[in-house]
């Protein structure tokens, strides 16, 4: 099987949960976890990390869903395209929640025709504005949450992490 890459950006986080962030991506991965914390400017008194990994495929998917729930946590992990599976972009904010996008090979988020055919209907009935659910089916509330957080890693240190097997 194809080895996966990709990134995880932990934007924030409580000094406390540190540990705890690092044990649960080492679960995922299967290797010990140490990941290098910086102060975070634009939530003063917590955390931010970010390393790049290499993994089989769906590795960022396990990642996000040991990370998710924790409520003061900030994060968004992608995974690049590999042969025959398409990339995937997952954030959470304790605001909005969880978000998750399938990449294609270039870089794009690839909306399902599901999912656009729900926002269709639910705009038809009233229940929802097209654009405003367009906007969130491509994560423009998480990208705009996360803005400032991003900008205040800029220069952060980068460590590579390789899972077992």
């Amino acid at each position: 099987m194809a080895a996966a890459r990709g990134v995880l950006y932990v934007h924030s986080a409580q000094p406390a949960l540190c540990p705890h962030i690092e044990w649960a991506v080492a679960g995922v991965l299967g290797v010990p976890v140490n990941l290098t914390w910086t102060p975070q400017p634009a939530a003063p008194g917590t955390l931010r990390a970010q390393a790049e990994w290499v993994g089989r495929p769906g590795t960022a998917a396990a990642i996000a869903s040991s990370l998710m729930g924790w409520q003061r946590i900030r994060f968004e992990i992608t995974e690049d395209a590999s042969p025959g599976v398409d990339g995937s972009r997952h954030a959470y904010t304790p605001s909005l929640g969880p978000f998750t996008a399938v990449i294609g090979a270039n870089g794009d988020i690839l909306v399902p025709e599901n999912r656009l055919r729900t926002a269709m209907m639910l705009a038809a009935q009233g229940r929802v504005v097209l654009e405003e659910e367009l906007d969130r089916l491509l994560g423009k509330p998480w990208d705009e949450e996360l803005e400032s957080f991003r900008y205040a890693g800029e220069g952060a240190p980068v460590r590579w992490l390789h899972a077992a097997g």
